[in-house]
């Protein structure tokens, strides 16, 4: 086995590549596997270009799981290092190969140590540095690159690796190196050892514990080769899978996962990259076959739907635990890995699973396996946690309950807790209408993640960031972490996560006019979606195609589409979506004349604003009744809207509220407050970057004969009319990049970026590249002044 793996996900943005090598083969490959590509081989181009060619149909489509052995990703780059490394000599391979060692899985910082304890000559390197393969630093040796530290280990003897292992073992005896004195144990092991492997499997849970999780798959897998007992062995296999889910590893997750049977974790990896409907099926069988808590039980279950007390079930992390390894009772589970000071480890597996069964069910947007989960829930005597208890209780009807459940998950939302506890809160306050406490929540619960060392939860966390994004009216924010969100989705072969992230930023690109890239992004979006059965991306996808519709007036088909939502069916649409777009929906309808299905749908929207009594939804509920209401009427209800917005969150909206009361003053030729309204929204949408919606505003005007006042944008920074997408290959283009080697640097097509400089071209009103690096410069010269 060789001890290497991908460098921990610490960084935010893509690699910057400029080989030519890569272009080519990377252009027919879908974003995702570029991204994964890029990431396996530690970034280089060279290798890049020769993985591409040697991967399967399957595995270029994304579907079947990368390779994660060196040999596999660049075996022609091996051998020229091979050569390069067999002619130094033997005392500098040797020196070469105790370093290696000691440097992966990760760290273990005990070269110089073993160098004293070996008393070896480090004039030795003066070779390795004479043929440019590596070089003394001040903490041990560095390489050239990852693979002539792969070389430098392979090419040693199966005797010398031993030796070297064990020599470091010996010198790393502090009180808390245990985990990384197992692991060269274990590496030096000579065959099977039922002893080795129940001491490297207590290391990992260790490990594991203080949120090493790349430590602790190593460990896992390292005792699963050693362990002599099949049942075992299957059980550390599932460990060591979690444990490389969890450090953002998918590729290595998933071809752990295929060599073993568990339902729990086949479930969870569905969940984040497979048929949603596979995944609630593998997910709720093991919540039924799984061992019962190893706690005292507690009080008796109250029914679903009413408020339950909190209980240690509910508390439990989940992003930073495996939902598959509770399934295993001898071992250490990897459930355990990372509990958290404020949330104790759940000792009852089946909440767990059945939790994310619900999760399942949430992404389909299948109420009817919704009520599953909660008769199983029922059978099994377990509370489900209280987001998802409540979406169950709002897709019945009951909103009081709904209101009451979703109030509890959102009050735990303080800082340092659990990330999948945050991220539910965020939801919570997502769907309770506070969208500055759902932003709040889910940007601790990516601190959180990072901080556990997770970095699998953090792109969870950003997809539920995003529609706070949107409603308040921050697009540039919103999109770069969008954006930012997808890469590490990708990178961590989430790719139905990177899938509701796409359909984030078709939404983005909707609110900012860029409609070319949003229906990119909702064709993009939706294709995934549907044929995995994603019904909430799906659903999100479609409101940004009809919300695009709106900015632009074409509000028959704004309606259409927003009205197919509610003939959609699990898989392809939404309820919660649906409910979400009412205020839109209603928008178009009217202004197509077909309001009586509109009208059914806003009483349905104001029963539900009037239970959770916020401020937005009440707003947006009194907009949707001005919208209603013949002539004078409607004016006391804009202004109860407007009143209601000014203590709520939603600046987007409350600018599209007043675009409708001016345009409503202005039909009933009240002009002076008209103008005023209009001139209102039209600083707000210019704002936030929304030029459609910008144009409407400045249309009205126009039609009452005023003047539409100078835009910020207009007398200002030139580069603020651009998205953050834009920007960044603004500045690449203007740095002398070409549109391929941008494309390599951001792991985009070059037809993307094609797109994204004629949408800056557009915007900046600007036709070569030279007129580009001008404004840019000019741009940056304002900032420092």
């Amino acid at each position: 086995m060789t001890p290497v793996n991908p460098p921990p996900l610490d960084r935010t943005s893509p690699p910057r590549l400029t080989a030519q090598w890569w272009r080519q083969p990377a252009a027919a490959l879908p974003e995702g596997v570029r991204v994964r590509v890029l990431r396996a081989v530690y970034g280089d181009a060279c290798a890049a270009a020769e993985l591409v060619p040697r991967l399967t149909d399957r595995q270029a489509a994304g579907i079947d799981p990368l390779p994660t052995e060196p040999a596999e990703l660049a075996p022609s780059l091996l051998r020229e290092r091979r050569a390069q490394t067999r002619a130094l000599p033997d005392d500098t391979r040797l020196l070469l190969l105790l370093a290696a060692a000691d440097q992966y899985p990760v760290s273990t910082d005990a070269f110089l140590r073993a160098v004293m304890a070996a008393r070896l000559d480090t004039r030795s390197l003066d070779a390795a540095e004479a043929a440019g393969l590596a070089h003394a630093g001040v903490g041990g040796v560095v390489f050239r690159d990852a693979w002539t530290r792969i070389v430098a280990y392979e090419t040693g003897s199966p005797a010398d690796r031993r030796d070297v292992h064990r020599l470091l073992a010996r010198v790393l005896s502090g009180e808390g190196e245990t985990p990384w004195r197992s692991w060269h144990r274990g590496a030096g092991a000579l065959g099977p050892s039922g002893r080795l492997a129940a001491e490297l499997g207590a290391a990992a849970g260790k490990a594991g514990d203080t949120g090493r999780l790349s430590l602790a798959r190593a460990l896992a897998e390292r005792a699963a080769e050693l362990c002599p007992d099949p049942s075992e062995q299957a059980r550390l296999i599932v460990r060591a899978a979690a444990y490389a889910w969890q450090s953002g590893d998918g590729d290595r997750a998933r071809r752990l996962a295929a060599t073993t049977c568990d339902d729990a974790l086949t479930g969870v990896l569905a969940l984040r990259t497979g048929n949603a409907s596979e995944a609630f099926d593998a997910l709720l069988t093991a919540a039924t076959t799984s061992p019962p808590a190893r706690t005292a039980p507690g009080p008796a279950r109250p029914p679903v739907g009413k408020v339950p007390a909190p209980s240690a079930a509910r508390a439990a992390p989940a992003a930073v635990r495996s939902p598959a390894a509770d399934a295993s009772t001898p071992v250490a589970s990897a459930t355990d890995a990372a509990p958290t000071p404020t949330s104790p480890p759940t000792t009852d597996p089946a909440a767990h699973f059945l939790a994310r069964a619900t999760e399942a069910a949430i992404y389909t947007g299948d109420i009817r396996r919704l009520r599953e989960a909660t008769r199983v829930a029922d059978r099994l005597g377990v509370v489900p946690p209280g987001t998802l208890s409540g979406l169950v209780a709002a897709f019945d009807g009951r909103y009081e309950d709904a209101r009451d459940l979703l109030k509890q998950a959102a009050g735990r939302c303080g800082p340092g807790g659990d990330p999948t506890v945050l991220i539910h809160a965020g939801i919570a306050e997502l769907l309770l209408g506070d969208h500055t406490r759902a932003a709040t929540a889910t940007v601790r619960a990516a601190a959180s993640a990072r901080a556990l060392g997770t970095p699998v939860a953090v792109p969870q966390a950003m997809e539920f960031r995003a529609y706070a994004d949107f409603w308040t009216g921050r697009p540039r924010a919103g999109e770069a972490a969008a954006t930012d969100a997808l890469w590490q989705a990708h990178a961590t072969g989430q790719d139905n996560g990177a899938c509701h992230l796409q359909a984030a930023l078709a939404m983005f690109a909707a609110l900012t006019g860029d409609a070319d890239l949003c229906r990119e992004r909702a064709a993009t979006a939706r294709s995934y979606a549907l044929a995995r059965g994603l019904g909430l991306p799906a659903a999100l996808a479609q409101w940004a195609l009809a919300f695009l519709d709106l900015g632009v007036g074409n509000f028959s088909a704004a309606a259409a589409r927003l009205r197919a939502l509610a003939g959609f069916g699990p898989g392809h649409g939404h309820r919660a979506v649906r409910h979400l777009a009412t205020p839109h929906y209603v928008e178009a309808a009217v202004r197509t004349g077909d309001t009586r299905v509109a009208r059914v749908a806003h009483a349905d929207y104001h029963r539900w604003a009037s239970t959770v009594r916020s401020p937005d939804d009440l707003a947006l509920s009194a907009r949707c009744r001005a919208l209603l209401a013949p002539g004078e009427e409607a004016i006391d209800h804009y202004r109860t809207a407007l009143d209601l917005h000014s203590h709520g969150t939603r600046d987007f909206e409350r600018a599209r509220t007043e675009l409708l009361f001016g345009s409503a003053l202005r039909r009933l030729r009240r002009r002076t407050e008209a103008r005023d309204r209009l001139h209102s929204a039209l600083e707000a949408f210019d704002s936030f970057g929304a030029p459609h919606c910008a144009d409407q505003a400045r249309t009205e005007l126009r039609a009452l004969g005023a003047p539409a006042a100078p835009t910020a944008n207009a007398t200002g920074n030139a580069t603020a009319r651009l998205t953050a997408q834009q920007l960044l290959v603004a500045r690449m283009a203007a740095d002398g990049a070409t549109n391929r080697e941008i494309a390599a640097r951001l792991a985009l097509s070059p037809r993307t970026i094609d797109h994204h400089l004629r949408g800056v071209f557009t915007r900046l009103g600007i036709r070569s590249r030279i007129e580009l690096v001008r404004l840019i410069a000019e741009s940056d010269e304002g900032e420092v002044g």
